[in-house]
């Protein structure tokens, strides 16, 4: 992330979140609201006006911590004790778990959206009134997919503290396992972001923009509302060019199996390493 002020109705968006951070849930009562920054999530456009459904609230403290990960790489290693280095560990599995939660829940979200919008097709065909239906789902996904993005970039600025880590302190066994634990977290993040990818997809199956949910015109690539680059769905139609859903779907699904499976061996892991610690 870049020095460059976010422009949108801040307003707006401090309103919509209840003027609260929507990582660590600090409102107003609890700190300066005008402090209040707005946080990008997700790809955005290089310029211009930065669309309110791919920015979320939060606090300095929480801006301060997404901060971290895009200055990592110029950071000087940090000297940590046995205990801080248990805590910083524990404390990113912590958040990553939060995350996973998070991107399941869109991911379910969004693979309903096939079924939700069909009923409000036959609704309005019905005559009944469909708009609230669409606004109500629109709004649900809009959130649900800033929740795990948000999520995913915080374990990813908690992530990096653990690499920053200065590992020469301690013995050969527990820079071992500290390496161990930061890959295997590392691959985590990257099954859970895929995870977000497929699930953006599902929108754009629908001629929907998959970060402001607006409706996508013709055969245009870029969202005429937010300015986001369509997601490709070539390699989910049949040949004749219908969605192959159930596909998609599988794909989704067997994303969220793998990150299951790479979070129990991340717990092994940690675990090893917390024995380690105590030891030394």
């Amino acid at each position: 992330m870049t020095s460059r002020d976010w422009q949108a109705d801040r307003c707006a968006v401090f309103d919509r979140d209840d003027h609260a951070c929507r990582n660590c849930e600090t409102t107003g009562d609890d700190a300066d609201s005008t402090a209040l920054r707005t946080y990008p999530v997700g790809a955005v456009p290089l310029e211009g006006t930065v669309h309110e459904s791919s920015l979320a609230t939060v606090c300095p403290d929480c801006f301060e911590t997404l901060q971290f990960a895009s200055d990592a790489p110029d950071s000087t290693p940090e000297s940590v004790s046995s205990e801080e280095l248990f805590r910083l560990v524990r404390e990113t599995t912590r958040v990553q778990g939060g995350a996973i939660s998070d991107v399941a829940s869109f991911a379910s979200l969004a693979t309903s959206l096939p079924t939700t919008l069909a009923a409000v097709g036959t609704a309005a065909d019905a005559g009944d009134d469909s708009e609230s239906t669409v606004a109500e789902t629109a709004a649900a996904y809009r959130d649900g997919r800033r929740e795990a993005l948000l999520a995913l970039d915080v374990a990813d600025a908690r992530l990096e503290r653990v690499r920053a880590v200065d590992g020469t302190a301690f013995d050969a066994d527990v820079r071992s396992s500290l390496s161990t634990v930061a890959e295997t977290a590392t691959d985590l993040q990257s099954t859970l972001r895929e995870a977000v990818v497929r699930s953006e997809i599902v929108p754009v199956c629908l001629e929907r923009c998959h970060g402001c949910f607006e409706p996508l015109e013709g055969e245009d690539e870029t969202c005429s509302t937010c300015g986001l680059e369509a997601r490709e769905t070539g390699d989910w139609r049949g040949g004749e060019g219908e969605i192959a859903f159930e596909r998609l779907f599988s794909s989704i699904n067997d994303s969220l199996q793998g990150a299951s499976t790479t979070t129990e061996t991340l717990t092994d892991r940690t675990m090893t390493l917390a024995s380690q610690l105590t030891e030394s």
